[in-house]
């Protein structure tokens, strides 16, 4: 598996991989509504664009070099807090699932967030969404929780997660 860094020529692969994931992962979590109005906005070519232009936010394409497909990507955010890294987006196709892509992006990220000087990694994931499990498994912690107002009447509801890195 490969991690290519991802430039704005990258946007619409991004957006059909947030797709393909989004209309797995959420589809018993969220209304179709919420779920195209989140795709929508959270990423729209401007949206991923503004991103790629900041020097603290980074996207990687995950891709399966034995299938020549691309499986996912993963964005994060160096100096989010103090010594503190967010986890914004790591999602992968359904089709994906179970080859161990996602515990490679996890730790990918952690060297990324070593290079970087950060100590911890925080994210947040849907009260629902099974990932939460997945996050344990890696050694996340749930450090609390909040609803935060996405727009157009809809939030998300989420537990806020922790990983200590060490350096």
């Amino acid at each position: 598996m490969e991690f290519i860094k991802a430039t704005e020529n990258d946007i619409p692969l991004i957006q059909e991989l947030a797709r393909k994931s989004w209309e797995n992962a959420y589809a018993e979590i969220l209304s179709s509504e919420q779920m195209e109005y989140m795709l929508s906005t959270m990423y729209s070519a401007e949206e991923i664009g503004n991103h790629l232009q900041q020097p603290n936010y980074h996207y990687f394409l995950i891709k399966d070099e034995t299938q020549d497909s691309f499986d996912g990507f993963i964005g994060y955010e160096v100096g989010y807090e103090e010594n503190t890294t967010k986890l914004h987006r790591i999602y992968l196709t359904p089709e994906s699932k179970g080859k161990g892509l996602g515990k490679a992006a996890l730790a990918f990220l952690s060297e990324k967030v070593k290079e970087s000087g950060d100590e911890r990694i925080i994210l947040n994931v849907n009260k629902h969404n099974s990932a939460r499990k997945f996050y344990e498994s890696q050694g996340y912690k749930v450090f609390d929780e909040g609803i935060f107002d996405i727009g157009n009447g809809y939030v998300m509801d989420d537990y806020l997660m922790e990983v200590l890195i060490q350096n």
